[in-house]
C-alpha cells in the first residue's frame, strides 16, 4: 500500500491520499488548495464529471495507441507535466525526479519559474524538458531567464500570463505559510534567502508576498511579442479562457495556448479550462495548438479533453502527490496509470488513437434545478 508501494496504487485519487497523508497539513494546503472561496477549483474537477462521450463501436481497437505530438516532437501520451513551483516542498529530490519519471514515462516536464532546482540541472536529466517563464518587474531578467533556459537545452518556453500578482489562496494566508529554509526559488533568489521565507508581520502567506515582489502587474501583449522575438524555441501562452485572447495570441506566432484557469488558484470564479475549451479551438481553427488543463485526473478525462478540441492536457498536482508518496516512482506511477487509464478509454470509445478521439461526440447535460 501507499507511500512506498508504487503497485498499491490503483488510480489517481489513491495516490491523493497517500500523498496527503505523508505532507505535513500547511504543505499539502499549499499544494492542494485554491483562492477565494475555491469555486473555481471545485468547478474544475465538477466540469470533467459532467461530459459524457458518444462511443463509437464496430471499430478496429485492437493495436490501440496513444501515441500522439506536441509542439511536433513525438510523445507516447498528449501529456505534459506542468510548471508546479517547489517540487522539494514534496520530496528532497524535488523537480529532478519528477523529471526523470517523465523522461521515462515518454512526455515533458515543465520546469517551473519557481522551481526548487536549478533548470540546468533538469535538463541533464535528460528527456524533453520545457521552461515555463513569469514575466518579472526587471524585463532583462525575464529575457535572462529565457535566454538560460534555452542555452540549458530546453525544447520550448511557456509565458503564464494569468498572474500578475498571486491570487488571495486563504488555506496559506490562514496558515501564515512559509517555505521552510531547504526549499528555494533557485532562478529568482540563487542561494540566499527570502521574503518567502519570512512570514510577514502582518500575517499571510510569505510565498505571496515574495511574488508580488518579483512578478509583473504590467504583463501584456508586447511581452509575447518581445518574447517571440528574443527566441527560436517554440512558444506557448498559459492561461487563456476567452477566445479573443487565444485568436490575438496565434497572430503573434504563438506555437500552443493553454485553456486554463490556473488550477483554480488565481480568480476565484474563473471558468474552467474544460468549459472554456471548445470555443477557444474554435476560434483559433488550427491556427496553433491548443491545451487544457485543470481537473485531469484520469486517463477518461485527457479523452475527454481531446473530443472537446485539445491537441494535449497539461497535469499538474497529480505528479506531484506521486512525488510525496514516492518519489520517482511515484510520479512514475502517476503517469503509468494515465497512459493506462487513457488506452482503456480510447479503446471502450472506439478510437484507435488519439486522432480519433477528437471526432467524438461531447455531451453536457442540463444540470437539474436546485431544490429548495
Amino acid at each position: 500500500m501507499w507511500p512506498g508501494d508504487p503497485a498499491g496504487a490503483h488510480d489517481l485519487s489513491d495516490v491523493e491520499r497517500a500523498a496527503a497523508a505523508t505532507l505535513s497539513p500547511e504543505v499539502w494546503d499549499f499544494i492542494a488548495g485554491g483562492s477565494g472561496r475555491e469555486r473555481s477549483l471545485d468547478a474544475n474537477r465538477e466540469a470533467f464529471d459532467r461530459i459524457f462521450v458518444a462511443s463509437r463501436v464496430l471499430r478496429d481497437v485492437s493495436a490501440c495507441t496513444t501515441d500522439a505530438t506536441l509542439l511536433n516532437r513525438p510523445v507516447r501520451m498528449p501529456v505534459a507535466v506542468a510548471p508546479v513551483a517547489y517540487h522539494r516542498l514534496a520530496h528532497p529530490e524535488g523537480e529532478l525526479a519528477t523529471a526523470r519519471a517523465a523522461k521515462t514515462a515518454g512526455v515533458p516536464f515543465t520546469v517551473a519559474t519557481l522551481s526548487s532546482v536549478p533548470v540546468e540541472e533538469v535538463t541533464a536529466v535528460g528527456g524533453s524538458v520545457w521552461f515555463q517563464l513569469y514575466w518579472l518587474r526587471e524585463r532583462r531578467r525575464s529575457l535572462d531567464l529565457a535566454r538560460r533556459a534555452e542555452d540549458a537545452g530546453c525544447e520550448a518556453l511557456m509565458l503564464t500570463v494569468d498572474v500578475p500578482w498571486m491570487g488571495r489562496r486563504l488555506r496559506d494566508v490562514r496558515n501564515g505559510f512559509a517555505l521552510p529554509g531547504h526549499v528555494r526559488a533557485v532562478h529568482l533568489d540563487g542561494g540566499a534567502a527570502s521574503t518567502a521565507h519570512r512570514s510577514p508581520a502582518s500575517g499571510g502567506s510569505a510565498v505571496a508576498a515574495h511574488t508580488a515582489q518579483a512578478f509583473s502587474p504590467a504583463v501584456t501583449w508586447s511581452c509575447v511579442e518581445e518574447l517571440r522575438a528574443a527566441t527560436r524555441l517554440p512558444l506557448v501562452v498559459k492561461g487563456v479562457l476567452a477566445p479573443e485572447d487565444a485568436v490575438r495570441a496565434a497572430g503573434l506566432g504563438v506555437d500552443a495556448v493553454v485553456v486554463s484557469n490556473h488550477g483554480g488558484r488565481q480568480l476565484d470564479g474563473a471558468l474552467p479550462g474544460i468549459e472554456a475549451l471548445p470555443e477557444v479551438a474554435e476560434a483559433v481553427g488550427g491556427a496553433c495548438e491548443v491545451w487544457v488543463d485543470g481537473g485531469i485526473r484520469s486517463g477518461t478525462d485527457v479523452l475527454k479533453a481531446l473530443a472537446s478540441g485539445a491537441d494535449g492536457v497539461l497535469v499538474g498536482r497529480p505528479p506531484v502527490w506521486g512525488l510525496a508518496a514516492g518519489g520517482e516512482s511515484g510520479v512514475r506511477q502517476v503517469l503509468d496509470l494515465l497512459a493506462a487509464e487513457l488506452r482503456d478509454a480510447l479503446g471502450l470509445a472506439g478510437c484507435a488513437g488519439v486522432g480519433a478521439a477528437r471526432e467524438l461526440r461531447t455531451v453536457r447535460p442540463a444540470r437539474e434545478p436546485r431544490r429548495a
